[in-house]
């Protein structure tokens, strides 16, 4: 992309210009992209160190929390240990204060559903991993994620658990929407169970699900849909997608532009009411030939609002995103960790901090005491 004109004037931000997603109308651009934090309990629920956490980031400035990965089901979905669930009404109730916490001080929250598939390197309910093929990712287990050696091959899913998996996706959802969320996102991205199936070389199935790029990308359609006919008349649906994986950094899709447009057209055919991307780097072009990032083919491709994530903590690399069209939100991830105030800091014209504290992610990337206080 170009090389975005310096701000001029507050009056004029379109950071804080307002716009409405599925329904729900944010106050500003800025969203906190979901990250994963691993600080719930061992029973996947949340707390009051969590409410503290997403509220502090929606006082800073946040017209949108996204929150860490959320697992869906007691099978297979749970990819860490003390990650927090919308399994159970337990889990339910305990996301109800964070929700409220957010909305007290004037922000939005939308909740990240997520299967880790053959991801997973942490689940209190099962042994073993699943996956599209017993194909293992690539590369290894995050340590501060709890996680140690090399992943492990998962077993293939046959039809009836793809199915229980859909309706378990569906049934998080509507747990979403009875603790208040405002919306959900469905973790397509980064190598998780949806990534896992559209992704060619971890694809090795020879059903419906399996082959072209219509069939792998059948799944992450599939509980699009079966989620907004469990809520999209009440609440905002969207998915977040990437080329990149937790695990495998480089990866491309094999059809570049082509594979981009069938896939953000078939997941707007679903209805869904908005895409999240998520890059490296959310200016760099998507694929070798042509210069269109993939923020910008999702617009293109889908007509859909669409949230662009990666290295945007530069406040005017963010506005030119915007202005240009290219993302209609702006995701920002280890930058807010820096400082939970990355909106009011943008909008004052103060410095910005582009990494956080070197503990953040270190031992463990929990919550840490600094994050409460910032």
């Amino acid at each position: 992309m170009d090389t975005p004109a310096q701000h001029h004037g507050a009056a004029e931000d379109v950071l804080f210009d307002p716009v409405t997603v599925g329904g729900r109308t944010l106050v500003n651009r800025a969203a906190l992209a979901p990250m994963t934090r691993v600080s719930a309990t061992a029973e996947g629920l949340v707390t009051d160190r969590n409410a503290r956490y997403y509220a502090g980031f929606a006082r800073g400035g946040f017209g949108l929390i996204i929150t860490e990965g959320v697992y869906t089901d007691t099978e297979h979905s749970q990819g860490y240990l003390h990650q927090p669930g919308l399994a159970t009404p337990a889990q339910e109730r305990s996301w109800r204060p964070v929700v409220e916490a957010v909305h007290a001080e004037g922000g939005a929250i939308f909740a990240q559903l997520m299967h880790a598939g053959a991801q997973a390197q942490g689940n209190r309910f099962r042994h073993g991993t699943v996956g599209p093929s017993a194909v293992a990712p690539r590369g290894e287990q995050l340590g501060f994620y709890r996680g140690e050696g090399p992943y492990p091959t998962p077993e293939p899913l046959d039809a009836a658990q793809l199915a229980e998996i859909r309706r378990e996706f569906a049934a998080a959802a509507r747990r979403a929407a009875a603790a208040g969320f405002d919306g959900v996102e469905l973790h397509g991205a980064n190598g998780y169970l949806l990534d896992q199936f559209l992704t060619d070389y971890l694809n090795q199935r020879d059903d419906e699900y399996g082959g072209g790029i219509e069939n792998r990308l059948r799944l992450a359609a599939e509980v699009c849909d079966e989620v907004l006919q469990a809520v999209g008349s009440e609440i905002a649906v969207g998915i977040r997608i990437s080329q990149s994986k937790v695990s495998d950094l480089t990866y491309r899709w094999p059809g570049g532009v082509k594979d981009a447009e069938t896939i953000f057209e078939t997941l707007a055919r679903t209805g869904a009411h908005f895409l999240h991307t998520t890059e490296y780097r959310a200016t760099a072009a998507a694929f070798d030939a042509g210069q269109a990032t993939l923020a910008e083919l999702a617009k293109q491709h889908s007509g859909l609002p669409v949230i662009a994530n990666g290295h945007l903590e530069d406040p005017d690399t963010a506005r030119f995103l915007l202005r240009t069209g290219a993302a209609d939100v702006i995701a920002i991830g280890k930058a807010a960790l820096a400082q939970h105030d990355w909106p009011h800091r943008a909008r004052d014209g103060h410095d910005i901090v582009g990494d956080p504290h070197p503990g953040t992610l270190q031992p463990l990337a929990d919550i840490k005491d600094w994050e409460l206080d910032g």
